[in-house]
């Protein structure tokens, strides 16, 4: 059974510079990390690995740097990695996003089953797996919150609904996104890291891509802008009180008072 992990690499704090022109996040030299529900879906693909053979691979668009979370997972167990990269995928929306990944899974192989988190934690649309899946013609399942069973032409799993859980089948191959609930992820191996440390991992760029146009790429293929970005305004105040504990006693009650938090 081959496996395909989609990660991303996200920024590791919410103090990021953002572009006012074109409303897209400045990543470069901001620190990073894998994001944490693809964490779950690479532990999800490494399980199934385990537990029915097969291979686990990885793949993540981004800026060269985004290889450091393909060399974290080949640290967890995965096997080979790629990067899609390009200047002319930069500033991409959900669905150029996915017209690019889709474009560089087709390049890097055929998989009996994608897998990806749930969503990320700088875009949080969850909408990515689900617009990829469309892109290759596959089946999808979202909200996968536990793995039933592998059979022969297909996967059996429960999706967490609003209201309850489904138990589904997906045929080979297809596409899943997974709750953060449905393994604990693993550490990563310093063996591991070791021995993997220098291993290859297939570059592509906007060349590789089978569709060759350049207006469904990058900014250009993105239907959704942003309009406007701006820090939320602070209504925080400070205010330092001096006096005796009678005087910071009576101060403190006149502003609970006065702010209606109490009564009398």
């Amino acid at each position: 059974m081959k496996i395909l992990v989609c990660i991303k690499q996200v920024p590791g704090t919410n103090k990021v510079e953002v572009d006012e022109k074109t409303g897209v996040l400045k990543r470069n030299g901001a620190d990073s990390k894998m994001n944490p529900y693809d964490l779950y879906a690479l532990e999800t693909g490494l399980r199934l690995k385990e537990k029915y053979g097969g291979t686990v691979s990885v793949i993540t668009m981004g800026p060269p740097q985004a290889k450091t979370v393909l060399y974290e997972a080949f640290s967890m167990g995965a096997d080979d990695g790629a990067l899609i990269t390009d200047r002319k995928f930069g500033g991409a929306d959900v669905l150029a996003t996915s017209r690019t990944l889709s474009q560089g899974i087709k390049k890097f192989g055929k998989f009996d089953i994608i897998l990806c988190g749930l969503q990320t934690t700088d875009g949080d649309t969850a909408q990515v797996g689900p617009e990829v899946a469309e892109m290759l013609d596959v089946p999808n399942v979202c909200n996968v919150q536990k793995i039933e069973r592998v059979e022969k032409d297909g996967i059996v799993v429960d999706m967490d609904m609003p209201h309850d859980i489904e138990t589904v089948k997906a045929s080979f191959p297809c596409l899943l996104t997974v709750q953060k609930d449905i393994y604990q992820p693993r550490l990563p191996s310093y063996l591991r890291k070791k021995e993997t440390m220098k291993k290859d991992i297939d570059i592509y760029t906007f060349s590789d891509m089978q569709d060759q146009d350049e207006m469904k790429y990058g900014l250009n293929g993105s239907p959704t802008n942003v309009q406007r970005i701006f820090p939320p305004v602070s209504d925080k105040v400070q205010e330092y009180l001096e006096g005796t504990s009678d005087e910071l006693a009576a101060k403190i009650y006149g502003t609970l008072k006065q702010k209606k938090f109490i009564a009398g």
